[in-house]
């Protein structure tokens, strides 16, 4: 069996990836005339963005935004970005146009699962099918419906590199949030890896982690993962929502680093997705037994603390 390589691919010198943690997706900067960013992060990481784009771009004007998808780690610094270069233009998958240009918080997914993101606009739709310029470089568009029912990966054909959000990790798979609403299952997850085996691309620039490449078996071995993955969650969807459930505690403590006790609980009995994966994950348990239940681990094992006062990021 071959071994993934661990060797960082070489991207040509006008694709600059800004690596980030995990409140806040990766950012691929494509230089040119007319320089573009695709991903924008978190709001908490607004200004921290927009800084290190000027790094990069220098004297230039920032032309053009575009997003893999909506949720809150991809798009939170789309605003500070308008802000600084008010002439951008930006793109965002077409369903989600019109969501964003009212700014429907219950549409984009926000107020859903009480996460929080600085508000853009947005002009141009990023059409499945069609493609767009962004930098020296024309992608390709296709749609990846799994992690996020509207999400689409970008393409670049000659140089095999694709920008794929969260529809494909190195390690491990985003939550598929259609699945929380009971409108989507798992094989739509897997209907996205194989459009992605089809592109057979050389590199990917995932929306978090490191970009890896074909080079050693890289890609083959995270589409392999990630379809065990899918197997295990159509066999077990309890575990899904498990997993779901704990994803959304920890990026609600990596964005504000400490709650009180109070306002931990209260934000946990607001937050309308937890209340559908309790139901999904162990309705035979009441609301304070679960919580309990998934929340025990979770300090057991140091991914939260807590003292006296307040509840912390383990991290």
């Amino acid at each position: 069996m071959s071994i993934p390589s661990t060797e960082p691919p070489t991207l040509p010198d006008d694709l600059v990836v800004l690596q980030r943690d995990w409140l806040s997706s990766n950012n691929l900067l494509c230089l040119g005339e007319q320089p573009a960013i695709v991903d924008t992060g978190h709001v908490k990481h607004a200004a921290q963005t927009v800084h290190r784009v000027r790094e990069v771009l220098g004297q230039q004007a920032l032309a053009t935004i575009a997003h893999t998808h909506l949720h809150s780690d991809h798009c939170g610094g789309t605003g500070a970005l308008q802000a600084a270069w008010p002439a951008v233009t930006t793109w965002v998958p077409e369903p989600s146009l019109g969501a964003v240009q009212r700014w429907d918080e219950a549409a984009l997914s926000f107020d859903g699962t009480g996460q929080r993101c600085g508000r853009f606009g947005a002009d141009q739709p990023l059409v499945p099918g069609r493609g767009v310029r962004l930098g020296r470089h024309d992608w390709q568009i296709h749609a990846a419906p799994g992690h996020d029912a509207l999400a689409v990966v970008l393409f670049e054909p000659t140089l095999g590199v694709l920008l794929s959000g969260d529809a494909l990790w190195e390690h491990g798979v985003g939550v598929i949030f259609p699945h929380i609403d009971g409108s989507d299952d798992f094989d739509t997850f897997n209907d996205t890896l194989d459009v992605i085996e089809r592109l057979d691309p050389e590199i990917v620039i995932p929306g978090h982690g490191a970009p890896f490449s074909r080079a050693g078996g890289a890609i083959d071995a995270a589409l392999g993962r990630a379809r065990e993955r899918m197997a295990y969650f159509n066999a077990q969807p309890a575990q899904h929502a498990l997993y779901a459930a704990k994803v959304l505690i920890k990026y609600q403590l990596l964005d504000v680093d400490a709650m009180t006790h109070a306002d931990f609980e209260r934000w946990l009995d607001a937050a309308p997705s937890l209340h559908l994966l309790h139901q999904q994950h162990r309705p035979d348990l009441a609301w304070p037994a679960w919580l309990a239940h998934v929340l025990t681990p979770m300090f057991s094992k140091g991914v939260l603390r807590r003292d006296a006062t307040h509840v912390h990021d383990g991290a």
